[in-house]
């Protein structure tokens, strides 16, 4: 007796890659609420297993440590942040407008993400040294970013200072948004940014400043 042709039986072995990579993104996931609801000292790694359905034994083999997800969280945040403001001002726009879009970015990318801003909030001083390190240079990057705007308004005019202290007020004003922020808020993302923008820019516009933005 013949029989017909049998779908190939799949041999035990390590996961398929699309298998591994959906695992990841449900742990780094459930990494995030968790470090977010409850802060990463008070996290435990076998519930970051079970928030992401994967067994003890299991969750190992997809990250290295509770250390490794919060560093990960931390940087993906951070470039995200960098990427754009590398976006907007290599966009050429005029210091004053340049600024605007920065801080429209900022708000957005903050409301978008704050359960990693929450992280990065509350759980920055907990990476390894080496780990700090390279946020750090990150975070530096993304503040010169800033930091030549500024200089470049103050250069053409169109800002009263350039002055580093401003910047990182500034930036400062702006993170703490994570602190604030409610989704059922009074406002939206965009008329925060607006409202914010407009208070920074009516304090650094360089009387006579006639551009606009």
């Amino acid at each position: 007796m013949t029989t017909g042709p049998s779908s190939p039986v799949r041999r035990r072995g390590r996961p398929r890659a699309t298998e591994r990579a959906d695992t990841r993104e449900r742990i780094h996931h459930a990494a995030l609420e968790l470090f977010a609801e409850r802060g990463f000292h008070a996290t435990g790694v076998a519930e970051i297993g079970a928030r992401a359905d994967v067994q003890r034994g299991a969750l190992y083999y997809h990250i290295g440590s509770k250390q490794d997800l919060l560093w990960a969280i931390l940087r993906d945040y951070t470039q995200l942040l960098l990427a754009d403001a590398e976006r907007i001002v290599e966009a050429g726009a005029d210091p004053v407008e340049t600024l605007r879009r920065l801080i429209r970015s900022h708000v957005e990318l903050i409301v978008t993400h704050r359960r990693a801003v929450a992280v990065h909030l509350r759980d920055a001083d907990a990476l390894t040294h080496e780990h700090a390190v390279v946020l750090q240079q990150l975070r530096d990057r993304l503040q010169h970013h800033w930091q030549d705007v500024m200089d470049a308004g103050h250069a053409a005019g169109q800002l009263r200072t350039a002055d580093h202290i401003v910047t990182n007020g500034m930036l400062g004003m702006l993170n703490s948004l994570g602190y604030w922020y409610r989704e059922r808020g009074t406002h939206s993302p965009a008329e925060i940014a607006d409202i914010l923008t407009d208070t920074v820019l009516s304090g650094l516009r360089a009387t006579g400043d006639n551009t606009k933005g």
